[in-house]
C-alpha cells in the first residue's frame, strides 16, 4: 500500500494531528505544510524535513501530488480554507468546529456536495472510550429510552487555553458556547439520537474580563502561557489577550427534535478539569466518573431508592489504544478513520451534518445568551445535503 500524501494547512496547537497522521511506510506521510507564521514553518520543517513548507496555502492545495488536506487553522478561517481545498478536488479533514457561523458551515457542505469531494470533520470525542461506552449502554437498553441529558464541563485550564490568544475574541470564535461546546453538543446529539431544535442560554464574562494584565496588541504569548499547576487562582493570570469579549461561564437548555431535553454548563475558572455526563432514560440513569483510564461509567436501573453510592452496574472505562495521544487516545482513531475514508469512502462515525448541527446549536445558543436569554430556533439544513452526507457522500 502506497503512502497517502497529506497537506497540512495551519501548524499551531493542533499540529499534533499532523504528527499523528505522519506514518511513513505505514500508510501516510505529511508531504506539505502551509502556515503564514515563520515560527510555525520552522517547527514544521523540524517535524517533517522532507515536506514542502510554504506560507501560501492556495499554492499548496493546487499541488497535483497531494491526496488530501488537513485544515488545522483558527476556526474563523475554516470555510475559506476548506472551500479552496474542496474546489481543488482534495479530500478535506476539518478540525472542529466546522466554522463559527451557520452560513459558513453550510457553504462548506454545499461545496463538498457540488464538487463531489470528500469532507470529514474531526469530532474526536466520538472516538473517546467513555463516550462509546455510554452510547453502547444506551443502545442495549441499560436505561430504557433516553429522555434527558445533563452535561457539566469544568474547564480548569480555561484561562490558559482560551483567554490568552485568538480564542478570546468573538470575531474568531463567536464564543466558547460554540468553540468549546461543539464537542459536547455533538455528543449530546449522538447519545440522544437527534439534533437540537430550540435553545435558550445565559452566560457572562465574570472573571477574566476584570483582569487588567493584558499583552500589548501584536505581542506574542509568553513562553509560560500554560502550566499544569500554576496560574492559580484565576486572578493571578498574566499576559491575557489584549481583547477579551467572550463569556467565561455559560448555561444552555436544549430541546431536541425527538423531544429529549438537554442542558449544558461550562465554566472556565474551576480548579479542576473534567466533564460529567448524566443521561436519564425512562428505565434508569447512567453517569460517568472521569473520562479516561481509571474512570468508570455507573448505571442505576434496578429499583427506586434514596441516595445510593453503590450503583447497579459499574463499567471501567477501557484504555485507549494509545493513551498518550490526544483526547484520551481519540486523535489517532479519528485519523485512522479519515485516512480510511480518503482511500475507500463510505459512512464514518463522525458526520459533517452532525458537525454543522453542533455549530448551529452553539451559534443560536450564543445569540440567545447575548439577547437576554430569549429562546432561539436552530435552522434546518437543506434536506438534499442531509441525504447526501448520510448516504456516505455518494
Amino acid at each position: 500500500m502506497n503512502d497517502l500524501r497529506i497537506g497540512v494547512i495551519g501548524y499551531g496547537m493542533r499540529g499534533t494531528l499532523a504528527r499523528t497522521a505522519h506514518r511513513p511506510g505505514r500508510g501516510c506521510v505529511v508531504a506539505a505544510v502551509a502556515d503564514p507564521d515563520p515560527r510555525a514553518r520552522a517547527a514544521a520543517l523540524a517535524a517533517f524535513p522532507d515536506a514542502l513548507v510554504t506560507a501560501d496555502h492556495h499554492k499548496m492545495v493546487e499541488a497535483p501530488d497531494l491526496d488530501a488536506v488537513l485544515v488545522l487553522t483558527p476556526d474563523h478561517t475554516h470555510a475559506d480554507v476548506s472551500v479552496a481545498a474542496l474546489r481543488a478536488g482534495k479530500p478535506v479533514f476539518v478540525e472542529k468546529p466546522l466554522d463559527i457561523t451557520v452560513e459558513r458551515c453550510d457553504e462548506i457542505l454545499r461545496t463538498a456536495h457540488e464538487t463531489g469531494t470528500r469532507l470529514y470533520v474531526g469530532h474526536n470525542m466520538r472516538h473517546m472510550p467513555v463516550i462509546r461506552m455510554m452510547r453502547d449502554l444506551i443502545a442495549r437498553g441499560a436505561i430504557g429510552t433516553v429522555k434527558t441529558v445533563w452535561v457539566r464541563h469544568f474547564v480548569g485550564y480555561g484561562g490558559d487555553w482560551y483567554f490568552k490568544d485568538w480564542h478570546a475574541e468573538r470575531g474568531n470564535t463567536t464564543g466558547l458556547l460554540l468553540q468549546k461546546a461543539a464537542h459536547d453538543i455533538d455528543v449530546v446529539h449522538w447519545l440522544s439520537g437527534a439534533y437540537t431544535r430550540d435553545v435558550q442560554a445565559m452566560g457572562d464574562l465574570m472573571v477574566y474580563g476584570d483582569n487588567p494584565h493584558r499583552r500589548a496588541p501584536g505581542e506574542p504569548k509568553t513562553d509560560d502561557w500554560y502550566t499544569e499547576d500554576g496560574h492559580w487562582p484565576p486572578h493571578t493570570q498574566r499576559a491575557l489577550n489584549p481583547v477579551i469579549d467572550i463569556e467565561d461561564v455559560s448555561l444552555v437548555n436544549m430541546r431536541l427534535d425527538n423531544g429529549v431535553l438537554a442542558s449544558y454548563q461550562q465554566c472556565h475558572f474551576t480548579p479542576d478539569y473534567w466533564r460529567n455526563y448524566t443521561v436519564i432514560g425512562d428505565a434508569g440513569r447512567l453517569e460517568n466518573f472521569g473520562d479516561g483510564p481509571g474512570g468508570q461509567v455507573k448505571v442505576w436501573n434496578s429499583h427506586r431508592s434514596g441516595y445510593r453510592a453503590v450503583p447497579d452496574e459499574t463499567y471501567d472505562i477501557p484504555d485507549a489504544p494509545d493513551d498518550d495521544a490526544g483526547h484520551a487516545g481519540a486523535d489517532p482513531l479519528i485519523m485512522d478513520e479519515f485516512l480510511r475514508f480518503v482511500r475507500d469512502g463510505g459512512v464514518t462515525d463522525t458526520s459533517p451534518v452532525a458537525a454543522r448541527m453542533a455549530v448551529a446549536a452553539g451559534y443560536e445558543a450564543t445569540a440567545s445568551l447575548r439577547s437576554g436569554g430569549t429562546a432561539r430556533r436552530v435552522p434546518d439544513l437543506d434536506a438534499e445535503l442531509v441525504a447526501y452526507f448520510e448516504q456516505g457522500q455518494r
